[in-house]
């Protein structure tokens, strides 16, 4: 092999390990929103768990016997290090209130608000055990501890759990760019996409590709940001995406529209379907100044589309994990899982 095979071999193997265990991202999901609470810090820690367990695995001498908590324990180890390191680097100097956009939260978990006070240790054991109702040796196993410290753990959190009151988010003005942005893809122009971008911009579509610079982007992810419509709406595009999460979709251009959400801006894909307009795709934008540094596509993350569309009360429609065809596969042929 030449390393000129490397990017083939290693993607092909990423499609397979992704296949493998797809049945398990609803629920990897739904675990890390419960230690995270936030639609965005889940999706990126679930992101983040599944490219750790790929590594992990390749270096492991055998399959794990319970890939389901082994996947929480993947997850529970980079969460917990995560808020470890961020009590370890000091706060930065309060920054004054901007803006005054609020966007109020969504209703809370019918379960209830896991308090910010509990440790990470006892948040993931009460959520193992009570929510995922794993046995007390699976979580123990997930946190990689001993029975006796997840009993600990549980009797200290479940002692410490209470609602919590919501306070109101705050945003800063949309910036120029982002209407920019906005008016550009609104338009159909992909030139003046493009030229919004840094030269040094990261463009990534969430879980499926990273480009760097304009015309990479351009290529790639700004073309089916702007036109993918049109391939999700022909049945006979060999593209990854199921026959059943394209149906009733229209090929008219989406058109993004710009909304504060947790403090933050973000821009909604609205697609045309027979029965009406749903949101697709989400976009976040990192500016400098007038130009792009930073854009993140959420496309092919049902989980987080899902949960943030509830937060802000708009239909969504889904178009599950894959981005590729399994090998001999049809374009209409259903995979097992459903949303």
């Amino acid at each position: 092999m030449t390393t000129s095979d490397l990017p083939s071999t290693a993607k092909q193997s990423w499609h397979r390990f992704l296949e493998t265990y797809e049945p398990l991202r609803p629920e990897l999901y739904r675990y890390c929103r419960y230690l995270t609470r936030s639609p965005w810090d889940a999706e990126d820690l679930a992101q983040d768990a599944l490219a750790r367990a790929f590594v992990t695995l390749a270096r492991m001498t055998q399959e794990p016997a319970n890939p389901r908590v082994w996947l929480f324990r993947v997850a529970s180890n980079l969460w917990i290090d995560e808020i470890r390191r961020r009590r370890e680097v000091p706060a930065a100097a309060p920054q004054p209130e901007v803006g005054a956009a609020t966007e109020p939260r969504a209703s809370r978990e019918a379960a209830g608000t896991l308090l910010v006070k509990l440790s990470p240790q006892e948040r993931a054991a009460v959520v193992l055990k009570d929510v995922f109702e794993l046995s007390l040796d699976e979580t123990a196993e997930a946190l990689g501890t001993t029975v006796g410290s997840i009993k600990t753990a549980l009797h200290r959190g479940r002692g410490k759990l209470a609602d919590e009151s919501d306070s109101e988010t705050r945003a800063a003005p949309v910036q120029g760019a982002l209407d920019a942005f906005c008016a550009a893809f609104n338009a159909g122009d992909l030139d003046r996409l493009t030229s919004l971008l840094l030269d040094s911009a990261v463009v990534e579509v969430v879980g499926a590709t990273t480009q760097y610079g304009p015309e990479a982007a351009r290529r790639t992810v700004l073309t089916g940001m702007l036109f993918g419509s049109r391939l999700l709406a022909d049945p006979e595009a060999r593209i990854g995406i199921d026959a059943r999460f394209r149906e009733g979709i229209l090929p008219d251009l989406p058109r993004c529209e710009a909304r504060v959400h947790r403090g933050r801006w973000l821009l909604l894909h609205w697609y045309e379907h027979k029965d009406g307009e749903a949101v697709r795709a989400v976009t976040t934008l990192e500016l400098e100044g007038d130009r792009v540094a930073r854009l993140a596509n959420y496309f092919y993350t049902p989980d987080f589309l899902v949960d943030l569309g509830g937060e802000l009360s708009v239909p969504v429609r889904v178009n599950w994990y894959r981005w590729w065809l399994p090998a001999g596969a049809v374009p209409s042929e259903p995979h097992r899982s459903s949303p």
